[in-house]
């Protein structure tokens, strides 16, 4: 009697390693699968842990997934991208707003600013103190 007992359970235990294994290695956890509470949370953490010039356009596609509002332009030759993704509900409305969000700036596909959507400057501003930014700094001898 013991001996199908242990065997019922080392059988359930191996069945149970098998399902464990087959989610791990077929299920996509992607960011554009989660419901949405998930999602903002998971953007948030996610966010928090990014270094500026060195995260890309590409990762943020990959990691992140498509975002909720997207902004792109063209500035003497340099391309501007900015993402928006859901970080904080504000209103049930069914609709995505900027202030609802987190923005990322990338300068020709490199990660250069973040910041909270309703800080977003309007009409492109931002582009204007890039590019002041980005001017050399003369050097007094």
């Amino acid at each position: 009697m013991n001996k199908k007992v242990i065997g019922r359970i080392l059988l359930a235990l191996t069945v149970y390693a098998i399902f464990v294994a087959l989610v791990i290695t077929f299920y996509d956890d992607s960011p554009d699968q989660m419901k949405w509470k998930d999602k903002e949370a998971y953007n948030r953490q996610f966010i928090a842990k990014i270094i500026l010039d060195k995260f890309t356009f590409e990762q943020a596609l990959t990691q992140l997934g498509s975002p909720d509002i997207t902004e792109a332009i063209i500035v003497k030759k340099v391309n501007y991208q900015v993402m928006f993704y859901r970080t904080q509900h504000v209103k049930s409305d069914g609709i995505t707003t900027q202030d609802e969000c987190t923005f990322l700036l990338f300068v020709n596909g490199l990660l250069k600013e973040i910041g909270l959507g309703d800080h977003y400057p309007e009409q492109w501003d931002i582009i204007k103190n890039h590019l002041s930014i980005e001017k050399p700094v003369p050097t007094i001898d």
